[in-house]
């Protein structure tokens, strides 16, 4: 039995395979942030498809950190009722599930939340809209907003948390020097620059206690002039380890990166594949929970021997599981053909005309 389909354990939480399906903005939320039966219909397929570890979209954990339309929201007690008849969902087929804290910082939808947006610094350079520097009683209520958000998740039955520090969203933003140009005690150099994300975590661990899980999704680096640094990320994965995270979730780019952003096109050979593992190499040679990497995955060679090579412990993919929900199953049966998804974003084109993510390659 190839090594993939081996479980694994995060903290307490039994992972029946090392596939992890990465998160992703399905705009199927109501307006409000509310679960709807599409989204758990989603979830639900993905359970039954064998993914071993499914994160949910970015949810964003104050009304003022939405960075889209129909975008899952946890920024209340009301929405648990709705976030819990997905957990069941998930649970009635045997599969696990995590919910994932975001708040978009620079990039909020301001049309949306009726709010200015709130970031680290205002970096016009970056933007048409007017924003907000945090002042430290900001970066507090934020702090709150993470924690809080986390109980509700417990709460409402996922088996563990994911915190979203990637992808030039608001804790990304604190990571890097593009876009954190502060001069008191959370700007600076990286322990400095991640000083917000650190308290966040102790504060999400003093909710949900110790055995429960608590993850984090993060840039390798930010693949733009001036951005986060490999050497830096890896620092600051050094101290979330030391800070009691469960496991790390590693990706790449910003809003700003262009070709080397986070989700490229134009995959089409090994070779392509897996474009941020230099990155998880080195977080390798420096932390000892568990990884998970993200990137251009298609193939289950590569997949296999990213993790037989000891370079991750567990294989994320996106994309690949709109168009296929099932791949898991299919590669368990035996069929090893790469992963179906030609990369090439169109999967995001309905989300414009006000529908979902899905693939429209299934509908051409």
């Amino acid at each position: 039995m190839s090594k993939l389909f081996e479980p694994d354990t995060i903290n307490r939480m039994l992972i029946p395979n090392r596939f992890i399906r990465s998160a992703t903005w399905e705009a199927m939320a109501a307006d409000d942030g509310a679960c709807t039966p599409q989204l758990i219909d989603l979830m639900d397929g993905l359970a039954k498809g064998g993914v071993g570890l499914i994160i949910t979209g970015h949810t964003y954990v104050s009304k003022e950190g939405q960075a889209g339309p129909r975008q899952l929201g946890i920024y209340k007690d009301g929405l648990i009722p709705g976030l819990t008849e997905m957990t069941r969902a998930v649970h009635d087929r045997g599969g696990k599930i995590v919910l994932q804290l975001a708040h978009a910082g620079f990039y909020a939808n301001s049309k949306l939340t009726g709010q200015i947006a709130l970031a680290p610094s205002p970096v016009p350079s970056l933007s048409r809209s007017p924003i907000k520097e945090m002042r430290v009683e900001d970066i507090q209520q934020i702090v709150r907003a993470f924690a809080q958000a986390a109980q509700r998740a417990q709460a409402a039955g996922f088996d563990a948390i994911q915190i979203h520090s990637a992808h030039g969203y608001l804790l990304s933003q604190f990571l890097s020097p593009i876009y954190n140009k502060r001069s008191d005690k959370y700007g600076g150099d990286i322990h400095d620059r991640a000083r917000a994300l650190m308290e966040i975590l102790r504060a999400i661990r003093k909710e949900v206690g110790t055995d429960y899980p608590v993850l984090v999704k993060m840039n390798t680096e930010d693949f733009a002039e001036n951005g986060l640094s490999l050497s830096d990320s890896v620092q600051a994965g050094i101290m979330l380890n030391q800070n009691g995270i469960d496991a790390i979730e590693l990706s790449g780019g910003i809003h700003i990166s262009g070709k080397m952003g986070a989700i490229r096109t134009g995959i089409k050979v090994e070779t392509d594949e897996a474009y941020f593992r230099d990155g998880a190499t080195a977080f390798k040679e420096n932390v000892s929970v568990p990884l998970s990497l993200v990137g251009g995955i298609r193939s289950f060679q590569v997949a296999e021997r990213l993790v037989v090579q000891g370079i991750t412990d567990f294989i994320s993919m996106s994309r690949p599981f709109i168009r296929e929900p099932d791949l898991i199953h299919r590669w368990s049966s035996g069929d090893l053909e790469k992963a179906r998804c030609i990369s090439d974003n169109r999967c995001f084109e309905p989300i414009a005309k006000g529908g979902s993510v899905r693939c429209v390659r299934e509908m051409d």
